[in-house]
C-alpha cells in the first residue's frame, strides 16, 4: 500500500507523462487546422470525464452557482490552450517547454492584483531571474522577429490567470466539474473553425488526434490528486521532467537541439519557479503557527 506522499508522487509523475505526449501529438498535428486539433482536445476531454461524475450529480452535474467566474476561467484557459498549440507547431519543443515553466512567475504577479496578496523581497527576485531565463532563452527569437517566441508567454499570462480563478472555484467546486466546463468551452469554440477547413484524417490518424483531448483530461485530473494527497514541495519539483522528455523526443523526432541560451535560460526559470514555491509552503508554515498559537 503506498502512502499519500508516493501516491502524489505517482499522481503528478504520470500527469507530467500525459502532458508530454500531448504536445508531442499536437507538434506532430501540423497537417490539421488547430481548431480541428482544438475539437478532438475539447470532446474527448469531455467524455473522459462523464465516467468521473459522482452517481448522485449526473442527473444535475452541471449546475453551478459560480457561472461567471467558470466564464472567466474558461476564457483565459483558451487563450492559454490556442497560444501553446501554436507556439508547439513552431518552435522547438524544449524552447517552448522551458518558456512554460515561467507561469507561476506571472502567477505571482497577477495575484497581487486579483488576490490583494503580498509579495516580499524573496518572490520579488525570483521574479526578476525568471524574467532573465526568459529573455535568455527568447532572445534569438526577438533579434530574429520571430513573432511566435510570445506566444509561450502569453500560455503563462493565460495559464496564470487559470490557476488564479481555479483557487478560487475549488472552495465551491468540484474539479471535475471545473475541468468540464473548460473541455466544452474548448469543443465549443472549435466547431466555429469549421469553415476554415477541416480534414478528414485516416483512422490512425483519428486515434492520435483522439489521444489529445484523453491525454489532457487525465492529465490534468491527475495533477489536481497530485496536490491533493502529497506535499507541494515534493511533487512540483517532478514537473521540469517535462523538460527532459522535451528534448529526448524533441531531438528522436524531429532532430531539434537545444541550444545552450535555451538550457541555461531553462536553470534561471526553473530556479526562480523553485524559490517561489519554497515561499509558498514557508508562508504557509507561519500562517498555521500562527493559527495555532491563536
Amino acid at each position: 500500500m503506498l502512502s499519500k506522499n508516493q501516491l502524489g508522487f505517482l499522481y503528478m509523475f504520470i500527469s507530467i507523462c500525459a502532458f508530454s505526449l500531448m504536445d508531442i501529438i499536437v507538434k506532430w498535428s501540423v497537417d490539421y487546422p488547430i481548431g480541428q486539433v482544438l475539437f478532438f482536445r475539447g470532446f474527448f476531454g469531455i467524455i473522459f470525464y462523464f465516467f468521473i461524475i459522482p452517481r448522485e450529480r449526473l442527473h444535475n452535474f452541471y449546475q453551478t452557482k459560480r457561472a461567471g467566474l467558470h466564464l472567466l476561467r474558461c476564457l483565459s484557459g483558451l487563450i492559454a490552450l490556442v497560444s501553446i498549440f501554436i507556439a508547439l507547431r513552431e518552435l522547438p519543443l524544449a524552447t517552448v517547454v522551458s518558456i512554460s515553466f515561467a507561469s507561476p512567475i506571472f502567477a505571482t504577479i497577477l495575484s497581487i492584483f486579483f488576490l490583494s496578496e503580498k509579495v516580499g523581497i524573496f518572490r520579488w527576485l525570483a521574479v526578476v531571474i525568471g524574467f532573465i531565463g526568459i529573455l535568455v532563452i527568447t532572445e534569438p527569437g526577438i533579434t530574429e522577429l520571430n513573432i511566435y517566441y510570445i506566444f509561450p508567454i502569453i500560455f503563462c499570462l493565460g495559464l496564470s490567470y487559470v490557476a488564479i480563478t481555479i483557487r478560487q472555484l475549488s472552495s465551491t467546486e468540484p474539479v471535475w466539474l471545473i475541468s468540464f466546463y473548460f473541455s466544452l468551452s474548448i469543443t465549443l469554440l472549435s466547431l466555429f473553425t469549421i469553415p476554415q477547413g477541416w480534414v478528414m484524417p485516416s483512422f490512425n490518424h483519428f486515434i492520435l488526434l483522439s489521444l489529445v483531448g484523453i491525454f489532457g483530461g487525465v492529465a490534468n485530473l491527475w495533477l489536481s490528486q497530485s496536490y491533493k494527497y502529497s506535499e507541494v514541495s515534493l511533487v512540483t519539483p517532478l514537473k521540469y521532467l517535462a523538460l527532459v522528455f522535451a528534448i529526448f523526443f524533441g531531438y528522436l523526432i524531429w532532430g531539434e537541439v537545444p541550444t545552450i541560451k535555451t538550457l541555461m535560460g531553462a536553470f534561471l526559470v526553473i530556479i526562480s519557479t523553485l524559490i517561489i514555491f519554497r515561499r509558498e509552503i514557508y508562508k504557509k508554515k507561519i500562517i498555521s503557527s500562527e493559527t495555532i498559537n491563536d
